[in-house]
């Protein structure tokens, strides 16, 4: 998903608009060539036993990568746009990794040629979703069935309306965001659409569902984190901790008894500190992490009880940052240090057999944009190489 931060003083919303979801700000700009894409090493500062591997999409210029979701390890969908410093030519992008090459897919009906797609999930190898936004003023909602992409028409959402998360499960997909300054969850079953504001203020970034029927969605009401709950076809407020100046943007879980949810602090003095909560199928909880400045953008379980966690790291931007752990204990995962400066953001995770992925991007020291993309594994397992093809609608160059 996309992240974003509270809206609370006008630096803030600079990054509201700009450094979680792929741009710093809305100025135009030529088109840039890549930066250098970083090279596969061994992980020396990762976790022991496992092989680290930095690759590109190859998003064309300017790309960033905001979302990921695995069904398998030869069937990942990314998502995200090109051109992010464009704010009226910048473009959608769906990329599909089969397990040795990323392909990227048009939208057919594609009239308004979206602006930005934040947030991917998959019901099953022949549903999938998108939301974002289009350049037309409204949401955007894509589905595929792993082939073909269509942009759907939703009634119920208007202009103004905003779609950050979209979590899909066979027979339902859960859409979160906000309206008018207040909540907003669409939903799409066999019976149709609804579309639901909430009744206190606040955003919604994150969302996450289980076959069962249970169901998180997190965000903040500008001040404090927000957290709802699937009850039924319901969804409602629940307790949150208390954290002044929290915010939250993704959440994962793993049946009614585990869940994470990540995020941040902000300070007065523009410092942002990582937020984590666990939620035990009582209570939701904060837990302490090892930085005390980070930010936190995704989250996603192993199916084991253990959960991954996508940021930035401000004293070491150049390098990948994620968390690994459970519970109360979380260990620091990190890249190699680059040779030249850069700035990267690691913005959504998946996991999917042995493999682990993060997807954002890196910025050079001249603003110029490239996806990354880094893969963990376990050292017995064969890392391969990765090449980039295209298909569906040709884009712009």
């Amino acid at each position: 998903m996309s992240r974003r931060l509270p809206r609370r003083a006008l630096s803030l919303c600079v990054l509201l608009t700009g450094v979680l979801t792929g741009a710093l700000t809305r100025a135009t700009s030529p088109a840039h060539a890549h930066a250098d894409p970083p090279r596969p090493h061994a992980a020396e500062r990762g976790p022991a036993g496992l092989f680290q591997e930095s690759t590109t999409a190859r998003l064309q210029t300017d790309g960033s990568l905001s979302d990921v979701v695995g069904l398998s390890k030869s069937n990942i969908w990314a998502v995200g746009q090109e051109d992010v410093w464009e704010a009226w030519q910048n473009r959608s992008v769906i990329t599909h990794w089969d397990g040795g090459t990323w392909t990227e897919l048009g939208i057919r009906n594609d009239a308004s040629n979206a602006g930005h797609l934040r947030s991917v999930a998959a019901a099953s190898p022949r549903e999938i979703w998108a939301v974002g936004e289009g350049h037309d003023g409204l949401p955007y909602v894509v589905r595929g069935d792993g082939s073909v992409f269509d942009r759907v028409s939703v009634p119920e959402l208007g202009s103004g309306d905003w779609l950050g998360g979209v979590a899909a499960v066979p027979g339902r997909m859960v859409a979160v965001g906000g309206r008018a300054g207040k909540t907003l969850v669409a939903t799409s079953t066999a019976k149709g659409w609804t579309a639901v504001q909430g009744k206190a203020k606040g955003m919604l970034y994150g969302v996450a569902l289980t076959r069962k029927g249970d169901g998180w969605a997190v965000g903040d009401d500008g001040t404090e984190p927000l957290i709802m709950r699937l009850a039924g076809n319901t969804w409602k407020p629940v307790t949150a901790p208390s954290v002044a100046g929290g915010f939250l943007r993704d959440v994962s879980m793993e049946g009614p008894k585990k869940a994470v949810a990540v995020g941040g602090i902000y300070h007065d003095d523009g410092k942002i500190s990582p937020l984590v909560l666990t939620w035990n199928g009582k209570r939701w909880r904060q837990v302490p992490v090892p930085d005390r400045y980070a930010e936190l953008y995704g989250v996603t379980g192993d199916g084991k009880g253990h959960f991954w966690v996508s940021g930035y790291d401000p004293e070491h931007p150049g390098e990948a940052y994620l968390l690994r752990g459970a519970g109360s204990a979380w260990r620091l995962v990190r890249g190699e240090t680059p040779t030249r400066p850069r700035t990267m953001r690691l913005q959504a995770v998946t996991h999917v057999g042995d493999l682990t992925m993060a997807v954002g991007h890196v910025v050079d020291a001249n603003d110029h944009y490239t996806d990354v993309i880094e893969r963990f594994q376990p050292n017995t397992a064969k890392a391969g190489g990765s090449t980039a093809k295209t298909t569906g609608a040709p884009a712009e160059r």
